[in-house]
């Protein structure tokens, strides 16, 4: 059995891997008195650091109040897979929205990965950068559905797909679980809360500040926009909310329109590279096809980092690492002696239709949430598009709001046990091979 986890000795953030390993853990100062800028962004997760860049970047004064540290909740603890495309496939966003939507959303889907890209390389971060992604599926059912997905994904430009037969897993993970599956070379994986603190800096270099602990308890919309907490305020022309899952009760008509979800994370002790070479002989990310799924990888001090597990309300289990562990040894039995050093969870806000919600509260104040387990790339396309919106670009951002949003069924009291129902259908379809 795993001996006591470790803490990260990072205050503020949770005892994490990523907190552990974080390589700037400076505490930024909370907001005190009136300050003004062009605009206030709420959070200093993925979604409000990557529109703070873009903005910066386009000679825009900025502002972003964080109330906890920055990469506190989902960006920083997040499984660090970069996955193209959304919580749901091209085909289906058709089949709700139409031709037309699914074609503007999908000349979107892959531009996410390459925005991290692009920063990674344009203000040098650390941030454990390697690409290649597989999908593994476990029965004939799911690799037909990946192959229908992957001409789908063709039509829509994707370059970088290839299916795999059972023959070939073993070139990306040594495990005996599969039937096969479908590698994705523009994916990929990173340390989330790396690449979030030096988006972060990048903000800084440009003009941006940043506040943490910082909690916002107000937006008067009276005159220009102002944003309080408890002592200080923002004065800006626009504002940008981009709390997701942890934005609180403030903005009711948004998280009103999604329910936030939990999931875990566990690293092992470090492995010797032979080892960890074995497992996932080509440094890829892997996920399942389970409704209800796995994933995991190799992190770059050659730890296997799993997840999954589901907690929807934002209920993490008592034991996350006795949770996680049995999963992780179905996949791996070798790691039966490896001890745990870090397990964690973190809330994804998640919409009834699984695709993110973005729209106006007023003209000038944008919100944007709900990427629904698909964030990583997701927040940074949303953030620029937030952007591009307040520097007068809004084509692309009308798309996304023109999405319809729908609330949760029995509202905030049932949502959780409706949601929790659905949930146990898909898994029971997933054990059974249905």
């Amino acid at each position: 059995m795993p001996h006591s986890l470790k803490r990260s000795d990072n205050p503020g953030h949770t005892d994490s891997w990523y907190a552990a390993s974080a390589k700037d853990r400076r505490g930024r100062p909370g907001l005190e008195g009136e300050i003004t800028a062009d605009v206030c962004v709420i959070g200093a997760g993925f979604t409000g650091i990557s529109a703070a860049l873009e903005l910066c970047e386009r000679g825009f004064s900025v502002v972003v109040l964080e109330a906890d540290r920055i990469g506190f909740g989902a960006s920083g603890r997040n499984g660090g897979q970069i996955v193209n495309g959304y919580s749901r496939d091209l085909a289906t966003i058709a089949g709700r929205y139409g031709a037309e939507k699914a074609r503007r959303l999908g000349e979107m889907s892959l531009e996410g990965a390459a925005i991290i890209r692009a920063r990674v390389q344009t203000y040098a971060i650390a941030c454990d950068l390697v690409d290649g992604g597989f999908f593994a599926a476990f029965t004939d059912k799911q690799m037909r559905e990946m192959e229908a997905h992957k001409a789908d994904w063709e039509v829509h430009g994707h370059p970088g797909l290839e299916m795999v037969s059972a023959s070939e897993v073993g070139r990306y993970v040594k495990t005996g679980r599969y039937a096969g599956g479908m590698i994705d070379k523009l994916g990929g994986h990173i340390h989330p809360l790396n690449l979030v603190l030096g988006e972060a800096q990048a903000v800084e270099a440009l003009g941006g500040r940043i506040f943490e602990g910082s909690r916002v308890l107000g937006l008067d919309q009276s005159n220009r926009n102002v944003v309080r907490t408890a002592s200080g305020s923002v004065t800006s022309d626009y504002v940008l909310i981009c709390g997701n899952a942890y934005l609180g009760p403030q903005f009711p008509e948004i998280s009103g329109r999604m329910m936030p979800v939990s999931s875990q994370v566990l690293t092992t002790e470090p492995l010797s590279a032979e080892l960890a070479e074995a497992l996932l002989p080509a440094n890829y990310c892997v996920e399942d096809a389970n409704y209800i799924l796995d994933y995991f990888r190799r992190t770059a001090d050659n730890r296997i980092l799993y997840g999954g597990g589901i907690g929807y309300g934002g209920r993490d289990p008592k034991d996350i690492a006795a949770v996680i562990r049995p999963k992780m040894l179905l996949t791996f039995p070798e790691l039966e002696k490896v001890a745990i050093d870090y397990a964690w969870g973190g809330n994804f806000a998640l919409t009834l239709t699984r695709i993110p919600h973005m729209g106006r509260i007023s003209p000038s104040v944008y919100f944007s949430h709900g990427d629904s387990g698909h964030g990583v790339t997701t927040t940074h396309l949303l953030g620029k598009i937030l952007g591009e919106a307040v520097a007068g670009h809004a084509e692309r951002f009308d798309v996304w709001s023109s999405l319809p949003n729908l609330p949760f069924p029995g509202g905030k009291t049932l949502r959780v046990p409706l949601t929790v129902l659905g949930a146990w259908w898909y898994g029971l379809r997933d054990r059974l091979g249905l």
